[in-house]
C-alpha cells in the first residue's frame, strides 16, 4: 500500500519514489506526498519528473484498496513501473486548502453543532451546521479572528477503533463517518479547543491561518445553516 507521507508532514513538497503500477494516465507510487480528494478536500496537483521527461498530475484520488492514485493529464509521458520519479505538488494551492481547512475547524469549534456537509476549495470553504437559529456573522468572525491571534499549536494524536467508539462526541460529522477499519484514526488536536476524527493536511498552528472572514451565511432548510468563510490575504 502506498506510504502517504502527508499524514506525517503535511509540509512536504517533494519526494522521491518509485511506481509500483502504471495503467493508462493512473500511476501509484511507493509513497506519496499528494493529498487524495476526500473528506471535502480536493486532490493534490503538482508533477512528475525522470529522465528528462515531465508529468503533470491533475488530480489525485484513492482507489478501494486505499492506494492512492496519481491522474495524469492527456498530454503527459507515462513512467514505467519501477521508474524512480521526483514528484512535487502545487505547493501554494495545497497551503490554501491547509489554511482553509484549519479555518473551518475553527469555524466549527465557534458554532458547537453538528456537521452535515463542508467543501474546500483555495478560494472559499464552507461548512453546513444542524442547526435553527440565525448566524450571528460579526459574534463567529470576532471569534474566530481571536482563536487566529491566539496561535494554537495544532498537533496530530491516534485513537484505536474501540476508543473511537467509546467516545462518538468525538465525531462532529453527521453525513460522514471515519472509515471503518482495522487501523488506528488520526485525531486533530487544537490547542484545548477541538479534537476530532480528520484525515486531511493541516497547518502547525493556529497563527498560519492568516486573515479570515465570515463570507456568505445561506439558510438551506429548516435546520441547515451553510456558512462561508474566505481568506483575505
Amino acid at each position: 500500500m502506498t506510504q502517504k507521507l502527508y499524514r506525517q508532514d503535511a509540509y512536504l513538497k517533494t519526494n522521491i519514489s518509485g511506481v509500483t503500477s502504471s495503467i493508462d494516465n493512473i500511476i501509484i507510487l511507493e509513497s506519496s506526498i499528494f493529498y487524495p480528494l476526500g473528506g471535502g478536500q480536493p486532490g493534490d496537483i503538482g508533477t512528475l519528473s525522470w529522465d528528462g521527461h515531465e508529468a503533470k498530475v491533475i488530480n489525485t484520488t484513492i482507489n478501494e484498496a486505499g492506494e492512492i492514485q496519481h491522474i495524469l493529464s492527456a498530454e503527459s509521458p507515462i513512467p514505467k513501473m519501477g521508474e524512480i520519479l521526483t514528484t512535487a505538488i502545487d505547493w501554494e494551492r495545497r497551503y490554501l486548502h491547509m489554511r482553509m481547512h484549519t479555518g473551518l475547524h475553527l469555524l466549527g469549534s465557534v458554532l458547537k453543532y453538528g456537521v452535515t456537509g463542508g467543501n474546500i476549495s483555495a478560494s472559499k470553504s464552507r461548512l453546513d451546521f444542524d442547526m435553527e437559529e440565525p448566524v450571528d456573522k460579526e459574534k463567529v468572525a470576532q471569534d474566530l479572528i481571536k482563536l487566529v491571534d491566539e496561535n494554537h499549536l495544532i498537533q496530530s494524536k491516534w485513537i484505536s477503533q474501540k476508543e473511537l467508539r467509546e467516545q462518538p462526541e468525538l465525531i462532529r460529522t453527521m453525513s460522514v463517518k471515519p472509515p471503518s477499519t482495522d487501523q488506528n484514526i488520526r485525531l486533530l488536536a487544537i490547542g484545548d479547543i477541538d479534537l476530532q476524527p480528520c484525515g486531511g493536511t493541516h497547518l502547525n498552528s493556529t497563527g498560519e491561518v492568516g486573515q479570515i472572514r465570515i463570507g456568505k451565511v445561506e439558510k438551506k432548510g429548516k435546520r441547515n445553516r451553510r456558512v462561508y468563510i474566505e481568506l483575505i490575504d
